[in-house]
């Protein structure tokens, strides 16, 4: 009746090209665990991370291996390039964009240089996780290759 009861959706796009990995098989408890939010991985072929929804950035991480966009709805999106990447200080990372910008779909936010970081001895996986005070539920497709853009998640809130 009216659409007042209708849950809103908001559509997460890939922010890189890669393919992709149930949130439950990233070997970090942290992200497998959803301790951090819900959502799904990557394993990126691309260096350059993109926004995944259009909103304020709202966090980059001083090493610039992670970085968090809130949209209009309030939902919050993080993108977490590798795991135990923190420990590399910054170095393969390059900031693209800063914290308080307001971004579009497909902006450029960060660039990784994947290779390096593989050689230093850490996973490329990269977590997507999704939080909202009220999340209903989050759906993706079965585990797929995937482009830079393409849709990722589908999360439901009232």
């Amino acid at each position: 009746m009216f659409g007042i009861f209708k849950a809103k959706k908001q559509m997460i796009l890939s922010p890189a090209d890669g393919d992709v990995v149930e949130l439950s098989e990233v070997p970090d408890e942290v992200f497998s665990q959803k301790m951090a939010g819900d959502g799904i991985a990557i394993l990126p072929r691309s260096n350059t991370f993109v926004a995944p929804v259009s909103g304020t950035i709202t966090k980059i991480f001083s090493t610039n291996h992670a970085f968090s966009i809130k949209t209009k709805t309030g939902l919050e999106v993080m993108v977490h390039v590798g795991l135990d990447t923190v420990a590399l200080n910054g170095e393969g990372f390059k900031r693209l964009a800063q914290e308080g910008d307001k971004v579009s779909v497909g902006k450029p936010i960060i660039s990784a240089d994947l290779a390096f970081i593989a050689e230093q001895g850490k996973e490329i996986i990269t977590p997507i996780v999704v939080n909202h005070e009220k999340a209903l539920s989050i759906e993706s497709d079965k585990v797929r290759t995937i482009r830079e853009g393409d849709n990722l998640l589908e999360v439901s809130f009232k």
